[in-house]
């Protein structure tokens, strides 16, 4: 299971699953002679300076916004781009010690990101991506699944009346839709669920019918129902090649939070405070007074392939 990070930590790495796919997405686009697609005053825009572009601003880019409508639409991004830039250069407004650090920033965000896709591209192997799944499997047995129909009433007379009715041979559906106080399913139709998606009290009586049997009224914090089991099944584990993609995610972010662990494990870090004094790394990530709460931790095993 995928290693539980700081927040800060795993977000960076859940983050940068994305940003270094994208990387290398661009770069193996890249072609020895790019086509040129414009030119600003001299200076080529080339098809790979598109696919640069395309992974960096096209996820936030209007999903109407398709085809050669997109790709004009990001050209004339990196046309502004370059026109703006040349000016910044001859104002010199990059000579600015806020530019340096900026920059700074993006050169080492970049570089994690090619670190990070590396690491993802070489984990994510066939026979890993086959472990992944034969851990998820192993963790979800097969399980018993059945299809069923309930009528919900207020009382016990109430439930004995639709029970009378039905065992009468009227159709099960039709009684549900007439008098069931439960109106979200179709004829009182639950679809399939295993043992564990219902109250105990009505899944104990619903999992002991056999197919075409009908309840005695059940209470449950609901009410009383009625519960007819249409049809039973064993739900299984669905086959790797339908949850292949679900396992190379998980075993591209593991890959990645484990890089980063291990970074900050060989690294000697040191925090401190506003006063400039050394913290300990808890103090260090508390949030100030009357700032909000950090989002829960996700668990160990997000990414997890699951059916």
């Amino acid at each position: 299971m995928t290693r539980l990070l700081p927040a800060r930590l795993r977000s960076a790495a859940a983050a940068l699953a994305l940003g270094a796919g994208a990387v290398l997405a661009f770069a193996g686009a890249a072609s020895a002679d790019p086509k040129v697609l414009a030119t600003v005053d001299g200076q080529p825009i080339t098809e790979d300076d598109l696919a640069v572009a395309m992974a960096d601003i096209g996820p936030g880019l209007p999903q109407k916004l398709e085809g050669a409508q997109r790709q004009k639409y990001v050209l004339d991004y990196l046309i502004d781009l370059k026109l703006a830039a040349k000016k910044a250069d001859a104002e010199k407004l990059d000579q600015s010690a806020d530019f340096a650090k900026k920059l700074a920033y993006y050169r080492d965000k970049l570089a994690m990101e090619e670190l990070l896709g590396a690491v993802a591209k070489a984990a994510t192997t066939e026979d890993a991506e086959r472990k992944a799944y034969d851990d998820a499997a192993k963790a979800e047995p097969p399980q018993e699944e059945i299809h069923a129909r309930h009528i919900l009433l207020p009382t016990e007379d109430d439930a004995k009346k639709a029970l009378a009715r039905v065992k009468g041979g009227e159709d099960f559906a039709k009684v549900a839709n007439e008098v069931s106080k439960d109106t979200g399913g179709d004829g009182g139709d639950l679809g399939w669920f295993t043992k564990d998606r219902m109250v105990p009290e009505f899944s104990e009586a619903a999992f002991k019918l056999e197919k075409g049997e009908i309840s005695d009224p059940v209470k449950t914090q609901f009410g009383w129902h009625i519960i007819q089991v249409e049809d039973t099944r064993t739900k299984t584990f669905p086959p790797f090649e339908q949850l292949k993609d679900q396992a190379a995610r998980y075993v591209a972010q593991k890959a990645e939070s484990d890089e980063v662990a291990s970074l900050h494990a060989a690294a000697k870090i040191q925090y401190f405070d506003a006063d400039g004094k050394p913290v300990a790394p808890d103090a260090a990530a508390a949030p100030p007074a009357g700032a909000p709460a950090p989002a829960a931790p996700a668990p160990a095993d997000e990414g997890k392939p699951k059916n």
